[in-house]
């Protein structure tokens, strides 16, 4: 008689879980969407005794405008033009992740290069920029959300050692024109369209490059000056 294979450990689970959800993390519309993010994060809640976390997360995205009816992505949309939403959602799960240990960076600043990338990324996003530009000045990403096909659009997230430091997170689109179906896009490469960190009113948490300005889907409310 063959026994039946014993059952995976509850560490098992937990590593497992964490691997799925930092490859959801990065390929996003892979995994479903943000609806796949929101059970990943409740397994491992439930695995790690504390399903009541996500619920106080999500309040404390309710207070500063960054949960709407659409989840986070609702918040986004409003914001961020074509498909690339879905990768600025992406990085606020990423942050939830990054707080609680989850979240597995491809590397991470160094203090003196984090405050420096704070100190000067909102005055150097104020102009026009690209990945290339992006990648120059700071560096490969600690987290890359989406491809490394340039005829996508991208996100890329900036990581302290400190996972208490807020990620510094660049929002980038590339695609054709509004009313328009050509493809492959105009740019041979995704344009900047806004700096997001920090805490506090979610909108007011952005720099937009005057590109980013341009872009901003037309039922946008206008962002609070900085």
């Amino acid at each position: 008689m063959t026994l039946p294979n014993p059952l995976a450990t509850a560490e098992e689970i937990h590593a497992h879980l964490v691997d799925q959800l930092n490859l959801a993390l990065r390929r996003p519309g892979m995994f479903g969407g943000e609806l796949a993010l929101r059970i990943l994060l409740d397994h491992l809640l439930f695995v790690d005794r504390q399903p009541g976390a996500f619920t106080q997360q999500q309040q404390d995205w309710e207070d500063v405008g960054l949960w709407s009816a659409a989840g986070v992505t609702g918040a986004f949309r409003d914001l961020i033009p074509g498909h690339n939403y879905e990768y600025g959602m992406a990085s606020v799960y990423a942050e939830f992740a990054q707080q609680r240990g989850w979240l597995k960076p491809d590397g991470v600043l160094a203090d003196e290069a984090y405050e420096a990338l704070k100190g000067r990324v909102r005055q150097w996003a104020r102009e026009d920029r690209t990945w290339t530009d992006v990648t120059a000045e700071f560096g490969a990403p600690s987290v890359l959300f989406g491809g490394n096909n340039p005829l996508y659009g991208k996100t890329l997230g900036y990581l302290s050692k400190d996972p208490k430091q807020p990620m510094v997170v660049f929002h980038l689109w590339n695609g054709s024109e509004p009313g328009t179906e050509s493809w492959p896009p105009e740019h041979d490469q995704p344009l900047l369209l806004a700096v997001r960190f920090g805490e506090g009113p979610f909108r007011r948490s952005f720099t937009f490059t005057p590109e980013g300005e341009r872009r901003k889907p037309t039922t946008a409310e206008p962002c609070l000056p900085q």
